[in-house]
């Protein structure tokens, strides 16, 4: 994988948004995008994130769309910056195309030990046997390594599914580097009173966990 300096400025640029982000220290950071070619019509995808609080005990990973509820953050504002930072992910796949570089169809971003980490795929995502909801489960349960409770029967039953009958070597290519120390102040107005509703849990769909792009 060829790496550009343009490359390395969106890098840089994807830190310093996710950092602005998260209004609280955190041990680490997982990122999931798509963006998926339409035969006629512009590319869609989707994205979604998590962090786990910085702390002594063992806390579960906040869902990013949790943060303007959990402290007190215009729904508006906040959903602007999630744009850009998908737009800063669209450009990344822009430069890998324009460099004849075979282009992505889903990464995996992971901020943790002080280090930046990106895996690329390949997948087909319009011949994947599983939805869009099913590979978010799935995708949860590589990266966040939840405890087992935190899924439903029905969404136990995929997991076990995929772990017998996903036999074939995914295709992937991964960039990592030390993350950078000049990260942005943060931007935005908040208040630490928790408003968190885990309703999440035993299988409920968490608000707005998937942000879906059409341009």
């Amino acid at each position: 994988m060829k790496v550009t300096p343009k490359m390395k400025k969106i890098y840089a640029d994807i830190q310093n948004h996710l950092f602005c982000m998260i209004p609280e220290r955190f041990e680490s950071i997982y990122l999931y995008a798509s963006i998926i070619e339409q035969v006629h019509g512009m590319p869609i995808g989707e994205m979604f994130f998590y962090y786990f609080p910085k702390g002594i005990l063992k806390k579960r990973p906040i869902n990013v769309y949790e943060i303007p509820n959990k402290f007190n953050i215009e729904d508006e504002t906040y959903s602007k910056i999630i744009n850009e930072l998908y737009k800063l992910i669209k450009q990344l796949r822009e430069e890998f195309i324009e460099t004849a570089q075979v282009p992505w169809t889903n990464l995996t971003i992971k901020i943790e030990n002080f280090k930046f980490f990106v895996e690329y795929y390949y997948d087909d995502l319009t011949m994947s046997p599983y939805s869009n909801y099913e590979r978010h489960i799935l995708w949860r349960y590589k990266y966040l390594k939840e405890d087992s409770n935190t899924y439903n029967k029905k969404e136990k039953e995929l997991i076990q599914k995929y772990l017998q009958e996903n036999k074939l070597v995914e295709k992937k290519e991964t960039y990592q580097e030390a993350i950078y120390n000049n990260r942005q102040k943060q931007k935005l107005d908040y208040e630490t009173e928790d408003h968190t509703n885990e309703e999440n849990l035993d299988g409920k769909k968490e608000k707005n966990q998937i942000l879906n792009v059409k341009n």
